[in-house]
């Protein structure tokens, strides 16, 4: 299985803890180099970058980062700057907000900063995101899909960043209902890992091709690559989907999961 993992990834589910022991951020601070961090917030996907990125700045000085740069970038051509991928270089950790993910891919697809971020996380350094800033970290990545019965029509797909491939991420994952279209995503492609993050609930993803669960909920693995019978390919809008056997894991804080052999492993 060729995920492509080159350094740490911080996949987080969304709606992380930001006012009690922000177990999450404060996991990423550390990650990131503590009180010698210095990270750089990426708030491309929303609509509110002034106060989403006054938010992320404000916290991770609280949790003791040395230094926090917001990057709001509005546009390609701010994107294909050398100042920007200067700024880029110097963070030690660099945070995803939420938002849409079409707008990070569609900023900073093919871009100069798209680029710097890939040989940063070759580099070692982490790279974080929430919610739509989760969901962009595959190579290929969920858009939009309905809740419920899975159905081939249900979801849409587009590219992501690339920084972690043969895995698709779902997030807001059990509080809304989002186990059909992860389905439907992983039926299209079994090959596919399928990974869904519950609110305040992340993965730390490593360089040895493992991840770790963080936070107070779960992460649900779903594993179609042993199915012998599915109907994706006859089936027509609005029909059910076929997908037999399927694996799945659910794992809590402390559980490990190896990406390669696809086997969950014992808590720390």
């Amino acid at each position: 299985m060729s995920e492509h993992i080159e350094g740490k990834l911080m996949i987080i589910g969304g709606a992380e803890d930001k006012e009690g022991e922000c177990r999450i951020l404060r996991h990423f601070v550390a990650e990131a180099g503590g009180r010698e961090s210095r990270i750089t917030v990426l708030t491309a996907a929303t609509e509110y970058p002034r106060q989403v990125g006054a938010q992320y700045e404000q916290l991770f000085s609280r949790l003791g980062a040395k230094e926090v740069d917001v990057l709001d970038v509005c546009d390609r051509s701010q994107a294909n700057s050398e100042g920007l991928v200067q700024q880029l270089n110097k963070a030690t950790g660099v945070f995803f907000t939420g938002g849409d993910q079409l707008r990070i891919t569609g900023l900073l697809g093919g871009t100069l900063a798209g680029r710097a971020l890939h040989r940063l996380y070759e580099r070692g350094v982490i790279i974080a995101g929430t919610s739509a800033g989760a969901s962009v970290m595959s190579d290929t990545m969920i858009v939009g899909g309905e809740a419920g019965t899975p159905k081939k029509d249900t979801i849409t797909m587009a590219p992501g960043l690339g920084l972690i491939r043969a895995v698709v991420i779902d997030q807001h994952f059990a509080q809304r209902g989002r186990i059909g279209r992860l389905l439907a995503s992983v039926a299209q492609n079994p090959y596919v890992l399928g990974v869904g993050i519950d609110e305040d609930t992340a993965i730390l993803v490593t360089e040895n091709g493992e991840f770790t669960v963080v936070g107070s909920q779960t992460v649900t693995v779903v594993d179609a690559s042993p199915s012998a019978s599915t109907n994706v390919s006859e089936s027509s809008p609005g029909q059910p989907l076929v997908l037999s056997p399927v694996f799945m894991h659910v794992l809590s804080e402390g559980y490990r999961f190896d990406l390669k052999r696809r086997v969950s492993l014992l808590n720390t």
